[in-house]
């Protein structure tokens, strides 16, 4: 008699992480990470963006792999391994970037003072949270894409090509191209001039 043994892989929890699954955020593995981008972070707040410019765009090639982005400090970024940035990124003051899952950012996009962009979230049941468990969803954020000051884009959102965000406004859900969209939770203002009509 033969006996069949089936084999399961188990996933790590960087695996877990970025299938969206609960993961333990405080495996050894996800800490390392996030303490080498703590320490580029720090690295970069802490230069001149005058007399050390050319510095601080290396380490931000270090942390981000782009040559052409331009980021006022202070900047934090949890991982940087999962952030994918397009041509002419610019971001202001104070910009906060969660990527514990993917979040992709279009060409030409702009980000006002204090954007913050969150790949993660924690479960509501209070025991759970307090033992680390956490979960997200990927963030995918179009060409020509502005961010107003203070606002927020959470977990599994899609913003389309051309949007832009009013300041304050809290992002729970996907938006497609060419609107303006504003408060808590987001709405459609209006559209883009120029763009077709559209509805929310």
């Amino acid at each position: 008699i033969r006996t069949y043994l089936t084999i399961i892989e188990m996933k790590t929890e960087k695996q877990k992480m970025l299938a969206g699954e609960l993961y333990d955020a405080f495996d050894k593995e996800l800490v390392e990470e996030r303490q080498a981008a703590k320490e580029l972070c720090f690295q970069f707040n802490s230069k001149s963006p005058v007399s050390q410019r050319e510095e601080r765009q290396n380490i931000l090639k270090e942390l981000l792999r782009v040559d052409d982005a331009w980021i006022e400090s202070p900047f934090h970024v949890d991982y940087g391994l999962y952030l994918k940035l397009g041509a002419n990124f610019y971001a202001n003051h104070g910009c906060t970037i969660l990527d514990c899952n993917t979040i992709t950012i279009g060409k030409n996009c702009m980000m006002a003072p204090h954007v913050c962009i969150s790949a993660a979230t924690h479960p509501l049941e209070v025991e759970r949270r307090a033992r680390g468990e956490e979960f997200t969803a990927p963030i995918v954020i179009g060409d020509n894409v502005w961010i107003g000051a203070n606002a927020t884009i959470c977990p599994g959102v899609i913003l389309g090509n051309g949007v832009v965000v009013g300041a304050g406004a809290v992002v729970t859900k996907s938006f497609p191209d060419n609107v303006v969209i504003g408060g808590v939770p987001a709405r459609i203002l209006k559209k883009v001039p120029g763009s077709e009509d559209i509805t929310d």
